[in-house]
Formats: structure tokens, sequence, C-alpha cells
């Protein structure tokens, strides 16, 4: 049985992708544009998230862990100032934010997660607890 890995936001993002209605409602509403991609997979050993957001260095990210719940958030300004005789002729300023967060199952090991990221891409592991661990099959002898 696979465990459940939701994300909260506003509106899902995974539920949504899960129920199929991902396309229609992110490009009509435009929120695909904030928002970065996320990548979820699983493995025997842990859980990986990867979030791409090109642009955005391993500072612009803050991740913080309350009860079971793993929050990635970013802010990033932007200012541009093009000055022509000591007048400012032009002056040009980006603020972007996002937030996103993720129930962790109950077998995610929260004492031993970590991140790195590289070339844009924020990757956070999920160990798995040793007791949830998928051990390789083997064959008891009946005594």
């Amino acid at each position: 049985m696979l465990p459940v890995f939701k994300t909260r936001r506003l509106p899902g993002l995974f539920d949504e992708f899960l129920n199929g209605n991902l396309l229609p409602n992110y490009i009509e509403e435009g929120a695909w544009k904030s928002t970065p991609a996320v990548n979820i997979f699983e493995t025997n050993e842990k859980f990986e998230i990867e979030i791409a957001a090109p642009g955005l260095e391993k500072e612009d990210f803050k991740i913080d862990l309350k009860d079971e719940t793993l929050t990635v958030y970013s802010e990033k300004k932007d200012k541009k100032e093009e000055k022509e005789k000591g007048k400012v002729v032009r002056s040009e300023f980006r603020y972007s934010s996002f937030q996103r967060s993720f129930s962790l199952p109950h077998e995610v090991d929260v004492n031993a997660i970590n991140a790195n990221h590289k070339n844009g891409i924020l990757t956070i592991e999920l160990p798995k607890k040793v007791e949830y661990k998928d051990n390789s099959v083997r064959q008891i002898e009946i005594q």
C-alpha cells in the first residue's frame, strides 16, 4: 500500500494532478507561472522532492518542518535602475514568492531530512525510518 503524500496549497496542485484536472485550471488561471513544478519520487529507502526553480539560489529558499508538515518557501526581490545625469530615467522591480507545504507520511525519519540545491533544482531527501524500509524477500526455513 502506498502512503498518502498530500500537498497543501490553494488549490492543491498534487490533488488536482491526481484527479486529472491540472492543465485546464492552471493554464486558465495562470498559476503555473508563479508556482514551481514539483516532482515526488519514492524508493525503498526514501522519498525525494524536487522543486524546479530556475533563477533562484539556495539562499532564496527556506524550509520549515512542523508537526509532520514540510513547508518550502521563497521570496526574491530584484530592482534595476537606469540613471542619466543623476536622474532616474527608468526603474524596474520584480517581486516573486511561493510557498508549498507537504504533509509527510509517518514513515519519514524527520530527523534525517536533508536538502541541496544544484542547477536551479532544490532536492529534498526524506529518508524512511528503518522499520518502514522494504527488506528484500527472503525465504524462511520451516522447522
